[in-house]
């Protein structure tokens, strides 16, 4: 989802700290096509071989971005799109009636996964999505923070983990993050390069999978940072 930002601040972290073999994806959670371009990352990895490319999901909230929470409705719609045209087999038991108020609490869980371990922030990433998208769960709900937090092996966020989700977003910022998901590794970047999106008056929303793309952006990353 594009996005605009009206806030400046100081980078969370040393971008050249993280190139190595990571890709950044800038995302919100409550975003659709984050949780299929996240997904279609992660079959590109292990297609191509390369387990030891880690994913660093960095928060960009969307309801700080725009000013406002996602709209339930509209996040419906686009579900419906991507489950009818590119995703028949994800978002099993999305329930508009548990959509989440909010997902800063669930973002700075992510962070407290990363600053843990890397490995460990990415599969926090996977599972605050799947609880949402793939298992009707309200994310915003404490009680639901704590349970995932719990199955990860994690405590509740603090307050340092909630800074680091602002710092992502002010590093976004920064950075010229275009929406949710825009993905980085080192100088390439490439905004939802899985999925081409259109709109027509008379046909409505047209998605479709765009696996070249996708794969053109990891063949650069991969090339830059082989093994």
């Amino acid at each position: 989802m594009r996005s605009a930002s009206s806030l400046h601040g100081a980078r969370a972290y040393d971008v050249n700290a993280v190139v190595g073999s990571t890709i950044e994806v800038f995302a919100d959670i409550w975003c659709p096509f984050a949780h299929v371009g996240l997904r279609a990352l992660d079959e590109q990895r292990i297609l191509s071989g390369r387990r030891d490319v880690t994913i660093r999901v960095r928060a960009w909230p969307l309801e700080l971005v725009n000013g406002n929470a996602m709209d339930p409705l509209t996040t419906q719609a686009h579900v419906e799109h991507l489950r009818e045209q590119v995703a028949p087999l994800m978002f099993n038991d999305f329930r508009i009636d548990h959509f989440p108020t909010s997902t800063l609490e669930a973002l700075a869980l992510v962070e407290r996964a990363y600053r843990a371990d890397l490995r460990l922030g990415e599969r926090a990433s996977f599972t605050v999505r799947d609880a949402l998208f793939e298992h009707g769960s309200d994310i915003s709900d404490r009680q639901v923070v704590a349970d995932l937090a719990e199955r990860l092996g994690l405590g509740l966020p603090d307050d340092d983990d909630r800074e680091a989700v602002l710092a992502d977003w002010h590093d976004g910022r920064a950075r010229g993050v275009l929406g949710s998901p825009h993905f980085y590794c080192g100088q390439t970047s490439s905004f939802c390069p899985s999925l081409r999106i259109s709109k027509d008056p008379q046909l409505g929303v047209s998605i479709q999978r765009d696996a070249a793309r996708l794969t053109d952006f990891l063949q650069q990353c991969l090339k830059t940072n082989a093994p």
